[in-house]
């Protein structure tokens, strides 16, 4: 792309559009412009992210626009007259300008005479993959950038099973998006949408269904009715979508001595009390730790601004907290789950639990124990609905439970995609539960460690900057490919998968056999002992990840071999990076 012939076109525009022209005056420098216009936001499974502002490689009405009139272009090919009718349910979270997103979509999308349910306030991504789901509509958008820092905005779209696109259709839509131009989109005046029947604003009756569907997936809902109270827990939504439903729900199964951090209580797309709102940051419970010595807390958790990951955070003996990391909450959840099924006599013969192929391997060893079938997918949450709705369809799995490493968990699957609210619910009935056989989850969680074995994980991630970042992040994985390492720490590797290739190979036979995933910019690497290491890509920012995991018959054996490999893998990559 000519990027100083597209800003000349953008900046010609702005002449009579006094909001992108506020938004051109920011780019004073050709390094600003060139960044801003020497590509365009990329469209995939998790759809659009970037940056709020002026430019085809930033979130802005136009870019909105565009990408709605090619969802609409998809919808009309594929599904024609009834998928207009079937309609797109929308929502928001509590980032900056997507209430003004959400309506471009829904305008851009009633022009081309498809039926719209826009909420009118925020609401969380799992509401509205629920919703989807609710009013049988054919997709869903909901416009949010999740936990990234307050510049970004993102626009995701779903489809009628209530996941997250997969890559065929995303394909499709992005071929259907360049058959536009951004000045060219049509959309509906707000009135005509609304007297036309076109625009419907969701009411609090899908609320409703959301809130009972939650709520049938407490594993004791007599215990939480009569002994919530006594759980003293504090609840930050970090300036987000979380605090209706997450406080709704709590309220009523019966966790009444919850305390919501006052300050980060209203919604705030600049999030002016956190450096991001991420509930994997320690430093995000800063105000909720002060306010849980205040009243006593024993539990902290906290949502991000769309409401689909969780953060927890347990008192320790010594009065301390500690935060889990997401694959402690998930193994937690795992446990507790499929124990109380187990203890109920309701444990399936055909259970499942999916979880991406970089969290913890915890969960492999509880599954054995109850003899539950647990899936590895792609990280992507999306994955994981694609099991939820081959278990409906089928009948061949009965899911019970699915979690991502970075804080995301799902039980039951009427809604599928993570789900902080439903999470949150099972924390609380977790606690609850063990408070009431004179335990914490901190003790729990020591518990599963003495049963199943010590394992820990470290995530670490590397962060470039713009155009340059992402090539330079091309070139290490494309080294790391041509070259894969044999061994780490002194530990050979059994198998190495390469995920773009969809191969896996057996490193002492040289046998190779396809993964069994679709592809995608992974490597793995398996080592004895059940250690692990992940090396990936982001799919929306300039940034590489790294993922280690260890087992260990102690906590320092497992730390011991945890910090070797990572030592080593971090220098790999850091030289790569250079």
């Amino acid at each position: 792309m000519d990027w100083k012939n597209e800003y000349g076109r953008w900046l010609g525009k702005a002449e009579s559009d006094p909001f992108l022209m506020d938004d051109m005056k920011k780019l004073y420098s050709d390094k600003l412009r060139e960044e801003a216009f020497y590509t365009e936001l990329e469209f995939g499974t998790a759809g659009l992210r970037g940056i709020i502002g002026a430019g085809t490689n930033r979130m802005n009405r136009y870019v909105v626009r565009r990408a709605s009139r090619g969802v609409a272009e998809m919808i009309l090919e594929t599904e024609g007259e009834e998928g207009a009718k079937r309609g797109v349910a929308i929502a928001y979270d509590s980032r900056n300008r997507s209430d003004v997103f959400a309506m471009e979509t829904a305008l851009t999308l009633c022009a081309c005479g498809i039926k719209c349910y826009l909420y009118s306030t925020l609401h969380s991504v799992p509401q509205l993959s629920f919703t989807v789901r609710h009013l049988g509509c054919i997709a869903g958008v909901v416009i949010t950038a999740s936990h990234n820092p307050p510049e970004y905005n993102g626009y995701k779209v779903y489809w009628e099973d209530g996941g997250q696109c997969a890559p065929d259709r995303a394909g499709k839509i992005l071929e259907c998006i360049r058959r536009f131009d951004y000045f060219g989109v049509e959309t509906m005046p707000t009135e005509l949408a609304l007297s036309s029947g076109l625009l419907t604003i969701i009411g609090r009756e899908v609320d409703e269904e959301y809130y009972k569907c939650t709520m049938s997936l407490l594993m004791h809902p007599d215990n939480l009715r009569e002994n919530g109270h006594k759980l003293n827990a504090v609840y930050t939504p970090l300036h987000g979508s979380g605090l209706v439903p997450v406080t709704e729900i709590l309220k009523r199964v019966g966790v009444t001595n919850l305390h919501v951090v006052p300050e980060q209580e209203k919604p705030d797309g600049d999030f002016p009390t956190v450096k991001a709102p991420n509930p994997e940051d320690k430093n995000a419970f800063t105000l909720a730790r002060k306010l849980a010595d205040e009243v006593g807390a024993d539990l902290m958790f906290a949502t991000d601004p769309d409401s689909d990951r969780l953060g927890v955070a347990v008192r320790l003996p010594n009065g301390d907290f500690k935060l889990l990391t997401g694959n402690q909450t998930g193994a937690l959840l795992t446990y507790y789950i499929l124990s109380s099924l187990k203890e109920m006599g309701r444990l399936p013969e055909n259970g499942l639990v999916v979880k991406s192929f970089v969290s913890t391997t915890l969960a492999d060893a509880i599954c054995k124990k109850y003899g539950v079938t647990i899936k590895d997918v792609l990280t992507g949450f999306r994955f994981i609905s694609e099991w939820i709705e081959h278990s409906a369809v089928t009948g061949e799995y009965t899911f019970l439970f699915g979690f991502e490493e970075s804080y995301g968990a799902l039980a039951g699957g009427f809604a599928r995609d993570k789900d902080a609210v439903c999470a949150s619910m099972l924390v609380c009935d977790a606690a609850a539960y063990y408070m009431n056989m004179g335990k914490s989850l901190y003790d729990v969680i020591c518990g599963i460690y003495d049963e199943f074995g010590y394992y820990m994980e470290k995530v670490k991630s590397y962060t470039l900057s713009g155009k340059e970042g992402m090539e330079k992040i091309a070139v290490a994985m494309a080294k790391l490919a041509a070259e894969p390492p044999r061994a780490f720490a002194g530990a050979r590797v059994l198998v190495y998968e390469d995920h773009n290739t969809q191969s896996k190979t057996d490193m002492e036979t040289g046998e190779t056999v396809p993964t069994g995933l679709p592809r995608s910019n992974a490597l793995r690497f398996l080592l004895p002992g059940g250690a692990w290491i992940v090396i990936r890509p982001s799919g929306t920012e300039p940034k590489l990840k790294l993922y280690i995991g260890a087992v260990g018959s102690s906590e320092a054996e497992c730390t011991e071999r945890l910090e070797l490999m990572m030592a080593e893998t971090d220098g790999l990559l850091t030289a790569l990076l250079q």
